[in-house]
């Protein structure tokens, strides 16, 4: 007898994304509905997709509000009343399928804390700071941040961006695998990517006070102290003494140091959007100029 298919819609935001995708989406089968929200892939990712019966949506971004995932949500006809967001390197277990078939039936509660076991250097990392992180939610009852920036970056999809959910918000236990094994070019490359896109987030919260409200408490843990010189020091340790990763041998010491280095990077981004911002002189940068130095220090303020 066939199987009764879970009411979710999964949404698999990519772009270039072959090496991983296979992984991820032929777990996805109990799911009754699964999109590909692709950003014009140059490589066989659409025929990937397509082996595997999702559906393909193509995403082109303006550089504004809003990226891929609430693109779809704002934009899309979903076919269930729950999403469900994953990544191209992340996969299901039948374990984590079985508790959100379980999850959804509940009335009182809106979203869904979901929790990974992150793979670095081809090992599972069991300490450390956990990943975590809000994918899972009823559609009418959250969206991404509204961050309003001018191609801060060229990251077309929400990454640290976290949904705002209206209600009770629950968790789920059983983890999702993170695995991205593309290599460390890529790795630093992306990361890379991040720490400038979030430099500028840092300064477009600290322009609007009522945005600190919209944080996580991780999140406003971190804008508290990035600018601190001891802050990815203390993170270190954090991290790798007091959260155990030494635990996890020599893919924990070196998970621990990017994470130190990320941190490191963003201060010192932060600091040079600070004195590229003071040294503009109104009237005197032309568009572009002004977009890539001064959007930082004095943005659009996010909601």
């Amino acid at each position: 007898m066939k199987e009764t298919q879970i009411p979710v819609t999964v949404v698999v935001p990519v772009k270039n994304e072959e090496a991983n995708l296979h992984r991820c989406l032929r777990q996805l089968s109990r799911f009754s509905e699964v999109i590909v929200v692709d950003s014009s892939s140059t490589d066989r990712t659409p025929e990937v997709a397509l082996k595997h019966g999702a559906k393909i949506v193509n995403f082109s971004w303006n550089g504004t509000y809003p990226k891929k995932r609430n693109w779809i949500l704002i934009n899309q006809k979903l076919k269930n009343e729950w999403v469900l967001f994953l990544d191209a390197d992340e996969v299901v277990t039948q374990k984590f399928c079985d508790s959100v078939s379980t999850a959804i039936l509940s009335t009182s509660i809106n979203a869904y804390w979901l929790n990974y076991t992150n793979y670095f250097l081809g090992a599972p990392l069991r300490h450390g700071v956990r990943q975590r992180k809000i994918a899972l939610f009823r559609i009418g009852k959250g969206l991404y941040e509204k961050v309003e920036e001018a191609r801060w970056s060229n990251l077309d999809m929400e990454v640290h961006e976290h949904p705002i959910i209206e209600g009770p918000i629950g968790e789920l236990r059983d983890n999702i695998e993170h695995n991205d094994d593309r290599g460390m070019s890529r790795f630093i490359e992306r990361h890379n990517q991040y720490a400038s896109w979030e430099a500028r987030r840092y300064l477009a919260v600290e322009a609007d006070p009522t945005a600190t409200k919209l944080l996580t408490s991780r999140q406003r843990a971190k804008y508290r102290n990035a600018e601190r010189w001891w802050f990815p020091w203390l993170y270190f340790i954090y991290s790798y003494v007091w959260k155990l990763g030494f635990l996890d041998g020599t893919p924990g010491l070196y998970y621990s140091f990017y994470k130190t280095w990320y941190f490191l990077s963003l201060r010192l981004i932060i600091a040079e959007l600070r004195k590229q911002a003071a040294s503009i002189t109104p009237g005197t940068q032309d568009t572009d100029e002004q977009v890539a130095l001064g959007e930082a220090a004095s943005p659009r303020s996010s909601c």
